[in-house]
């Protein structure tokens, strides 16, 4: 009788710890199932064309905070008094390239450093802040819209441009830097596309930017004497490579003109 109690006893208790153990298994799954929709969405917001959204979205941004801010006032107002010496330097260096990152044109800025710094630390403070700026456009043009914009390369023109850029790339970086007809930021973009190097890239900015740049930059630093020597030199140096690259803009479209008709 001893005997029959323990076992129906040991069969009574026994059972609610299996029942129990039933009823706790399921829990961490329930618990882990939104895991689908929450990859899902970190797919779709990670997704090419949503990056490519958000980098025109910044630059949109960037463009109206340029409107609203009007930094062309520096040739008007000057430079904080608060602000001189070297850190005033840097900081106009740092708001250079953030400029030229929304469209600001580069030559305003040359000639905002050459009067507000003059020539020497100016063309330094201009030079930092157009690579700062080009690299910051390439990073973001790389990092959101090349995955979006690359299959797009299907045109001639869009394909010569790509594989020039990728397989040759600091040559012809120096010569879209040297060119003054191609706008700064859209040689940014294009390069971002591309497979051009980081390096590449960057060397060949600061090295093709420094003519233009330091004609700019002497221009608004010897602007209050028009006469002078230097004044007249740096007004050679922008108009020169004007005339030079609307004669080979000229050439080159007889060129293409050729080979679409043949």
């Amino acid at each position: 009788m001893l005997d029959a109690h323990t076992r129906s006893g040991g069969t009574a208790t026994a059972t609610p710890p299996a029942a129990a153990t039933e009823l706790f298994v399921p829990v961490p799954l329930a618990v882990t199932a939104p895991a689908a929709p929450v990859a899902r969405w970190a797919r779709a917001l990670l997704s090419p064309w949503s990056r490519f959204s958000l980098l025109v979205a910044l630059l949109a941004a960037a463009g109206a905070s340029v409107l609203l801010f009007e930094p062309q006032k520096l040739l008007a107002d000057g430079w904080p008094p608060q602000l001189g010496g070297a850190s005033a330097a840097v900081v106009f260096a740092v708001a250079y390239g953030l400029c030229t990152v929304a469209f600001v044109p580069r030559p305003l800025l040359n000639l905002a450093a050459g009067a507000l710094f003059g020539s020497q630390l100016g063309l330094a403070t201009s030079l930092a802040g157009t690579v700062l700026g080009a690299g910051i456009a390439f990073g973001l043009g790389r990092v959101l819209g090349q995955d979006a914009l690359r299959p797009l390369l299907r045109g001639r023109l869009l394909t010569a441009a790509d594989g020039q850029l990728s397989r040759h790339g600091m040559r012809s970086m120096l010569a879209a830097r040297l060119f003054p007809g191609l706008p700064f930021w859209g040689v940014n973009y294009c390069a971002a596309v591309s497979r051009m190097g980081w390096v590449s890239f960057l060397v060949a900015t600061a090295l093709g930017s420094i003519p233009n740049t330091a004609a700019y930059v002497v221009a608004g630093a010897r602007a209050s004497a028009p006469t002078s020597p230097a004044f007249l030199i740096a007004l050679a140096g922008i108009a020169l490579p004007m005339v030079a690259g609307a004669v080979v803009a000229w050439r080159k479209r007889h060129h293409l003109r050729g080979r679409k008709a043949a």
